[in-house]
C-alpha cells in the first residue's frame, strides 16, 4: 500500500529540518550544557517539534477499514501471530492489515471484507433488507439465492450501510471459536468458546470498535446537529448508528415534543391561579389530574410510534437469541455439563448468595446510611449559616451547593462500587449481570437524589427551602452533565495530544544522540493512524504519519504472500492477508 500523502495545505515538518539563520540585527540565542548537546543551536526552535493539536488534527480518512482491533504496547509477536492465524483460518472472508503505531508502540488489526463476502455474511446474520416494489416491497431477511429481489443490490456502495458492514464483521469476530485444548499463554479456552470476547476480557485485546466515516458525519452534522426546529433525520441515524441509537433519539424527540402540552397547560393554570390557599389547592388537583391523563396518552402514543418505527426498520418481528452466550468475565470450576455434555465453567449459586448477604447487602445499606448522614450534616450547616447575621445572601446557598456536589460525587463512587460488587457476584449471563446492576444503581440513585427533597417537603414542610434546593440540584446536575460530556473529553484529548508531541520530541532527541545528527520532529507522511493512542475514534479519521507497516521479515513469519516486500515494510496488498508498507 502506498504511503498516505500529507493533507492538502499541510506543511511537512521535514521541510523545517534545515538550519534557518536568525533575523538580521538579532543575536543568536546561547545554548548551554546538556540541552546544547541534545539540540545544538536550535534549542529555541525545538518548540516547533512540539506539534500543536491543530497539526495532529489534520487527518486523512482511514481507507479500507471497517473495524479496528487494538492491542496494548506490551503485546508480543507470538500473540499477534496466533490471533491472526486463527482469524485467517476461522474467518477467511475477512481482510486484515497489521499496523504499528510509532509513538505509542501499539499494534492494531485493520479489518474489512469484500462485497461478496459481506453478502454471504448478511445471509448468515439474517440481515433484513428492503425488497423491490415489483417483488412485494417491505423488508425481509437477506438470502443470497434471491439477491436479485433486493433494492440497490447491484451497487456495492449503496446496498450496505457502514453500520451494516460493521455489524456483519462484528458478528464474524464474536463467533470466532476455539477448538478443544487450545491455549494462548496462560489463557486456556473451552471447546467452542468465543476467542475475541475472552481475550478482550483478559486485556490481551485492548479494544474493538467501528471506524467512523467523516463524510456521513459531516452530513449528519448539517442535517441533525446544526438544524434548528427541523425533524430529526431518524432514517439516516438508523442507517449509520443502528436501530437502538435511532430508537433512543426517536423517543427523546417524541418525549420533548409531548412535554409542550403540560408546559403550556401549567403556565396558563399558574397565570389564572389566585393567591389564596384554596385557589392554589384546586390548581394543584387540576394539574395532577391533567398529568395522569397526559401520561396515559403519552405512553399509548409512544407504543404506536415505537411499533411503527420498529416495523419500518425491520425489528418488529426479529427473533430473540435462543441461547445466550456466557459472559467472558464469568469464572468458575471446569466441569462437564449434565445437559449438553460439553465442558463449561460452573460457579455454585450458594457462593453468590453468601456474597450477596454478607458483602453486597451490608455495603449497599452502609452507603445509603452515609448519604443520609451527609444530608443531615448539610442541613445542620444550613441552619448554622442562617443563624449568623450579616452574611451575604449568596452564602445561604453554599450548603445547598455542597449537598449537590455530595450527591454527584457519591453517585459516581457508588456506581463504581456497584460494578465491583456485580463482578464479584460472578453472574454467568449478561442479562442477569445487567439486571442486578440496574437494581443496585437505581435504588441508590433514587435515595441519593430524592431523599433530601422528600425530607424537606414531607418532614420539614418548608416549601421555600424545597424550591431553592430543587433549583440548585437541577442547575448543578445540568452543569455537571455538560462538563462531563464536553469539557472533560476535550481536555483529555488535548492532554493526550500534548503527551504524544512530547514523546515525539523525546524520541527525536534520542535519535539525535544515537546518530550524532540534527534532531527531527514528528514525521508526517507514511501510513495513517489514529493519533494519541487511537484517541480519535469520535472523529473517524486517522492522523498522518503515525501507523507504519511491519518489516518484511515479520510479514514472512505470518505465512502470507510477501510479493512487493522491501527491506523496510511489506507491500503485498493484493493478497487477502497483507501487511501494509
Amino acid at each position: 500500500m502506498a504511503e498516505a500523502a500529507s493533507g492538502a495545505g499541510g506543511t511537512s515538518l521535514e521541510g523545517e529540518r534545515g538550519k534557518r539563520p536568525p533575523p538580521e540585527g538579532e543575536p543568536a540565542a546561547p545554548a548551554s550544557g546538556v540541552l546544547d548537546k541534545l539540540f545544538g543551536k536550535r534549542l529555541l526552535q525545538a518548540g516547533r517539534y512540539l506539534v500543536s493539536h491543530k497539526a495532529w488534527m489534520k487527518t486523512v480518512p482511514t481507507e479500507n477499514c471497517d473495524v479496528l482491533m487494538t492491542f496494548p504496547d506490551t503485546t508480543d509477536d507470538h500473540t499477534l501471530l496466533w490471533l491472526l492465524n486463527h482469524i485467517r483460518v476461522g474467518i477467511p472472508e475477512l481482510i486484515v492489515q497489521v499496523r504499528h503505531h510509532r509513538h505509542t508502540r501499539a499494534y492494531a488489526f485493520f479489518v474489512t471484507a469484500t462485497y461478496e463476502s459481506l453478502l454471504r455474511g448478511a445471509d448468515e446474520l439474517g440481515l433484513r433488507k428492503a425488497v423491490k416494489a415489483e417483488f412485494g416491497g417491505g423488508t425481509r431477511g437477506f438470502s443470497c439465492e434471491e439477491d436479485f429481489i433486493y433494492e440497490n443490490v447491484e451497487s456495492e456502495l449503496r446496498f450496505f450501510t457502514s453500520q451494516e458492514r460493521q455489524s456483519i464483521i462484528r458478528f464474524w469476530l464474536q463467533n470466532l471459536r476455539a477448538k478443544q485444548g487450545e491455549a494462548l499463554h496462560n489463557v486456556r479456552f473451552l471447546e467452542d468458546q468465543p476467542i475475541i470476547p475472552e481475550l478482550a476480557a483478559r486485556g490481551i485485546i485492548q479494544q474493538v470498535f467501528p471506524v467512523h466515516e467523516q463524510r456521513i458525519l459531516n452530513r449528519l452534522m448539517k442535517s441533525w446537529v446544526q438544524a434548528v426546529c427541523e425533524n430529526q433525520p431518524l432514517d439516516d441515524i438508523c442507517d449509520y448508528f443502528g436501530v437502538k441509537i435511532a430508537m433512543y433519539f426517536a423517543w427523546l424527540g417524541f418525549y420533548t415534543s409531548a412535554m409542550v402540552y403540560p408546559a403550556v397547560f401549567g403556565s396558563v393554570l399558574y397565570t389564572f391561579t389566585e393567591t389564596d390557599q384554596t385557589s392554589r389547592d384546586v390548581s394543584c388537583v387540576v394539574f395532577a389530574l391533567f398529568n395522569v391523563i397526559w401520561s396515559t396518552l403519552f405512553l399509548e402514543e409512544w407504543k404506536r410510534r415505537g411499533a411503527e418505527l420498529a416495523y419500518k426498520w425491520g425489528t418488529l418481528d426479529s427473533p430473540g437469541e435462543a441461547v445466550e452466550e456466557p459472559r467472558p468475565q464469568f469464572r468458575g470450576v471446569r466441569r462437564i455439563s449434565p445437559i449438553t455434555r460439553a465442558e463449561e465453567f460452573y460457579y455454585p449459586p450458594w457462593k453468590r448468595l453468601l456474597f450477596q448477604l454478607l458483602v453486597s447487602l451490608p455495603l449497599c445499606l452502609a452507603c445509603l446510611l452515609c448519604v443520609f448522614l451527609l444530608m443531615l450534616g448539610c442541613f445542620q450547616l444550613q441552619e448554622l449559616v442562617l443563624s449568623v447575621k450579616g452574611l451575604p445572601r449568596l452564602a445561604r446557598f453554599l450548603p445547598k451547593v455542597m449537598l449537590a456536589l455530595i450527591v454527584s460525587v457519591s453517585a459516581e463512587g457508588y456506581k463504581k462500587l456497584a460494578i465491583w460488587l456485580n463482578d464479584m457476584e460472578n453472574y454467568r449471563l449478561e442479562s442477569a449481570y445487567e439486571k442486578h446492576l440496574i437494581i443496585k444503581v437505581v435504588l441508590f440513585q433514587f435515595v441519593n437524589s430524592y431523599l433530601s427533597l422528600f425530607y424537606i417537603g414531607f418532614y420539614l414542610k418548608d416549601m421555600e427551602r424545597l424550591k431553592e434546593l430543587l433549583l440548585v440540584l437541577s442547575l448543578s446536575q445540568s452543569l455537571e452533565r455538560q462538563l462531563r460530556a464536553v469539557l472533560v473529553p476535550l481536555a483529555a484529548l488535548r492532554f493526550r495530544l500534548l503527551l504524544l508531541s512530547l514523546r515525539g520530541l523525546l524520541l527525536a532527541a534520542r535519535a539525535k544522540v544515537r546518530a550524532g545528527g540534527e534532531p527531527v520532529g514528528p514525521h508526517r507522511g507514511g501510513q495513517c493512524g489514529c493519533a494519541g493512542g487511537l484517541a480519535r475514534r469520535a472523529e473517524g479519521a486517522c492522523a498522518e504519519g503515525i501507523w507504519g507497516g511491519r518489516p518484511a521479515s515479520w510479514c514472512r513469519r505470518l505465512g502470507t504472500h510477501t510479493a512487493g516486500c522491501t527491506g523496510r515494510a511489506c507491500g503485498g496488498v493484493e493478497t487477502r492477508w497483507a501487511c501494509p508498507g
